[in-house]
């Protein structure tokens, strides 16, 4: 394959006279004015203000002074996000060519420059909306050398806007982002998902249920974010629906990623029209009267943590039908095996009758690969039979995942630590078995910390070091783990579930133990009082279900690693017979 050029980055002012400009800048060279005027384009219109916050507009045209024209003169006179950008002091635009650039591959370039500048922290604002994802073309093999040649240069002019790379990919946001590739299998369940929305808002029914299923790591929150975002744009026309706008909202249960769907919406400007378009449950049906105007599109999150029983704010028996009563049509992403607290316990009958429903509207839908974990099938399931089947057995060879049985906690920490410092690396943090005591409302009575103590190593556990000066303000806005600080804790199911980490030191409390050649779980260690209280049922029965969640526990904490997984077991006997498995010696 021939040597791929370097782009050509030119920043221009953004006015009338652009083309100016540009020629300005070009100063006679012809492949220059071939590139940037007469060739495909991508580009970016942004404003700042002192702050270094910033508005950030993408697109991509095949003739850069029509383009402008258009925004300065058409657009701005219709579109209030064009008018603010018109009227703004200091707006830039940079000008992006290569000599590779075809409509196919600048629209990727488009759509990959919006998925990557959606997790710019600096950037407040971000427009385009189009979804401009292609197949497969000529030069689609080179779409990522060339982006990454480009975002390098981009760097050069401000690197505020363009931090480094890794940076971007380690985020939350970025990997929550909905301008994703989407993969063959959801693919086929977004255009499944969307056809059907368009078809049942067009045929006026109401109380549909389109379920998602699949394990940890399957693409359900980018599959989710991608629909929210498409239908967000659905054209009141296209569904014959007399009303300005549709009332979509995304709701879920979890807090870290909560703030994640807040920061996408608000930076998507997703939230203009509909007060609250991201809520918590409890908050959208306190809201939503049941025999109120109903909600048109409601999308779940993290399904599995709907309560099922009433607790705090929320009066009622089942989140999940009382979202039902309140939307035309739901979408929940929902995984039977991460469910973690008695509140959100589910018998298998009621399982099975969730999913009937969504069958019986031909709305059942799973996702079966895993695209978390980069490893070797045999890995996975080495990974599954720990909490599936609660047996060990020797790990496989795997040359792509890096996974790590470790007899001393505090080497294990050393080298989370040492990933966590590498650039090449990434992201990387301990987490822990909810075995040690924690209080988020109190420190301990002798002061200090809640500290998660195992063999060598003692750290505290989340949320309790302070954030270094210099972010403190935007510390409740990033999620645990990209904070700064936390890689001096231990994460908790509560913090981690939902996220990716690049590299996982789990630490298996003393809940877990390995007796007569199998794992089991002992509630008595366990020191999550969510998971090991009695549920009462609805026909008041009280049950201990302890034997179900612990091991949905353990399950979230070894799925989070997508390059490295490694583990300390405080149990004796299990340690042991991890370290023989992984010399390959276990019987």
């Amino acid at each position: 394959m021939d040597k791929i050029d370097a782009p050509i980055v030119e920043k221009v002012t953004y006015d009338n006279e652009v083309a100016d400009h540009l020629n300005d800048v070009i100063d006679g060279d012809v492949k220059r004015h071939q590139l940037l005027i007469d060739y495909p384009t991508v580009y970016l219109i942004y404003s700042s203000d002192k702050k270094d916050s910033y508005k950030v507009y993408v697109g991509e045209t095949n003739d850069i002074e029509r383009r402008t024209q258009q925004h300065l003169n058409d657009d701005s006179k219709i579109r209030q996000d064009w008018k603010d950008m018109s009227e703004s002091e200091n707006v830039q635009m940079l000008v992006i060519g290569h000599d590779h650039f075809n409509k196919s591959l600048t629209l990727d370039i488009e759509n990959q420059m919006m998925l990557f500048m959606l997790g710019v922290p600096s950037v407040k604002k971000l427009n385009n909306r189009r979804e401009n994802e292609q197949n497969d073309y000529y030069t689609s093999n080179e779409k990522d050398e060339i982006f990454s040649k480009i975002w390098r240069k981009l760097r050069q002019i401000d690197h505020r806007l363009f931090p480094i790379e890794r940076e971007i990919r380690d985020s939350a946001i970025f990997k929550a982002s909905p301008f994703h590739k989407l993969t063959p299998e959801q693919e086929r369940a977004k255009e499944v998902i969307v056809d059907t929305v368009i078809d049942d808002l067009m045929k006026g029914k109401t109380g549909q249920l389109i379920l998602v299923e699949g394990e940890a790591g399957s693409g359900k929150t980018v599959l989710l974010s991608t629909i929210f975002y498409l239908l967000s744009h659905l054209e009141k026309d296209t569904v014959r629906f007399n009303s300005d706008n549709l009332k979509n909202f995304l709701l879920v249960n979890h807090e870290e990623q909560f703030k994640v769907y807040q920061d996408i919406i608000h930076k998507l400007e997703l939230d203009n029209s509909i007060k609250d378009t991201v809520s918590k449950p409890t908050h959208f049906i306190n809201n939503h009267p049941k025999n109120g105007p109903k909600a048109d599109i409601v999308l779940v999150d993290e399904a599995h943590l709907l309560w099922t029983q009433g607790k705090q704010a929320y009066q009622g028996k089942n989140q999940l039908n009382d979202i039902l009563d309140r939307a035309r049509i739901t979408i929940a992403v929902f995984d039977k095996n991460q469910i973690l607290k008695t509140e959100e316990y589910m018998a298998p009958d009621e399982i099975r009758k969730i999913e009937e429903k969504a069958r019986e509207q031909d709305n059942l839908i799973m996702l079966t690969n895993q695209l978390r974990i980069n490893a070797e099938p045999q890995t996975i399931h080495w990974i599954r039979s720990l909490t599936e089947k609660k047996i060990i057995t020797n790990i496989p060879k795997d040359k792509k995942y890096d996974l790590k049985i470790f007899d001393d906690a505090q080497e294990m920490y050393r080298q989370i630590k040492k990933r966590a410092e590498d650039d090449q690396s990434g992201l990387s943090r301990i987490l822990a078995t909810f075995d040690w005591k924690y209080n988020s409302k109190r420190k301990p009575e002798e002061g200090g910390n809640w500290m998660v103590t195992a063999g060598n190593l003692s750290l505290p556990w989340n949320l309790q070091l302070d954030a270094p000066r210099s972010i403190k303000g935007s510390r409740k806005k990033l999620p645990w783990a990209e904070q700064e600080q936390t890689l001096g804790e231990v994460g908790s199911t509560y913090t981690i579930q939902g996220f990716d980490l690049n590299y996982s030191g789990v630490i298996i409390g003393p809940s877990v133990k390995y007796r007569n050649g199998h794992i089991v779980f002992d509630p008595e260690m366990s020191g999550n009082t969510n998971a090991i209280r009695n549920r009462t049922l609805g026909n008041g029965k009280k049950v201990n279900v302890a034997d179900q969640l612990l091991p949905n526990e353990l399950n979230v904490l070894l799925t989070r690693g997508v390059n490295g997984l490694y583990i300390y077991a405080v149990d004796k006997q299990l340690r042991e017979a991890f370290l023989k498995a992984q010399l390959g010696i276990l019987q």
